[in-house]
């Protein structure tokens, strides 16, 4: 059986995810560097966040193409936020852009999804899988 479902534009997206998403509304900042070199930075939103991602909204456009490594972070005195993932206890976090909308006629800001770049945790093996006993082969 397939437990996949189709998302937006008719892409099959998994129905199950690797952690779950959190609904926040907290203030952040992006920053990254241009074509030409050039530091650049935005206040954003943070909307959601997973243990691997973010999904914030930015008032104005920003001009970020997919896949820049940016660099995000969580206002100081929302950093101790109760229910926040561990990863985002840290000062700065590099992320990827992975998604891009842009404003809608409501009003509602640019929206970036970003994939963190943290290593993801390691799963303990189920006690049910228990490594085979050693064989020895004899002729």
């Amino acid at each position: 059986m397939d437990n996949r479902i189709a998302g937006p534009n008719n892409r099959p997206t998994s129905a199950a995810r690797e952690s779950e998403r959190i609904a926040v509304d907290l203030p952040a900042r992006l920053t990254w560097k241009d074509q030409r070199g050039t530091t650049r930075f935005a206040s954003v939103v943070a909307r959601n966040v997973s243990e691997f991602g973010v999904y914030v909204e930015c008032s104005s456009p920003v001009s970020l193409p997919i896949y820049r490594l940016v660099q995000f972070q969580l206002e100081r005195d929302v950093k101790s936020s109760e229910g926040l993932p561990a990863s985002f206890r840290q000062a700065r976090l590099t992320a990827a852009v992975y998604r891009v909308t842009p404003p809608d006629a409501r009003g509602l800001g640019q929206g970036l999804a970003l994939r963190l770049m943290v290593e993801p945790r390691r799963r303990a093996a189920s006690s049910t899988q228990q490594a085979p006993a050693a064989v020895r082969a004899t002729a």
